[in-house]
This record gives C-alpha cells, structure tokens and sequence, in this order.
C-alpha cells in the first residue's frame, strides 16, 4: 500500500521531506501553485484528487471530516507550537503507529496529540 500525504500550510515543508526520507510520497502546499495560499477547500480537493492523506493541525480538517466525512484521510497533530526538530522526533518515535493505524483504516482521521493518538 502506497502512502501519499500532503502537508498543510501551517507546518514546515520539511515535513513533506521527513515522510520521503522514509520513502513515502510526500508533498506540501507550497509544492502547488497556489503556495501558502492554498485554501482549506484546495487542500481537500486536492487530497481528494490525488488520494493523499492530509497532514494538518488545523482543527477545521477535524470538523469537515466529521461533518462532511472528506477528505478522507487526515492526520491531525494536536501538539502545540513546538520546535521542527521536537516534532520530527515525536513523529519518529510514533511513526510506526501511526502507519500501522492507516494501513488497518485507510479512509480515517488520526488525531495524535501528546498523550495519545485517537482514530476516527
């Protein structure tokens, strides 16, 4: 199973390297024209579209996939203004988990915070 994730404006583009390095498909929105632009509803379509898991802390994700039940993918770090290096090693040490928790449930939400990592 291919994993393809798009990461949203508000964290680093050096996310979309850290999910390469462990030879994933990654992108971020500045990878698209709009850039930094690029709106919540682009960011669905183009989930959407290209069948990738959004990667977000934006909470909005949350309500239009319990609302709307789209996009269909998403995981949502809850952790607070943390440093880049702090999340890539709690994304690290989660990573495992995380990938095991899409495989079993493709079409979810994972909600990873710093006390427990929730599945919708």
């Amino acid at each position: 199973m291919e994993f393809r994730f798009l990461v949203d404006t508000q964290l680093p583009p050096s996310l979309a390297e850290f999910f390469r390095r462990r030879g994933l498909n990654a992108t971020h929105v500045i990878d698209y024209p709009l850039g930094a632009f690029t709106s919540d509803k682009d960011v669905v379509r183009i989930s959407m579209e290209e069948e990738r898991i959004v990667v977000s802390k934006d909470m909005d994700f949350f309500d239009h996939y319990i609302l709307k039940g789209y996009p269909p993918s998403v995981l949502l770090l809850q952790l607070g203004n943390i440093k880049n290096l702090d999340l890539f090693h709690f994304l690290d040490y989660n990573f495992d988990t995380i990938i095991k928790l899409f495989i079993d449930n493709p079409q979810s939400l994972v909600l990873l915070n710093q006390q427990k990592i929730v599945i919708y």
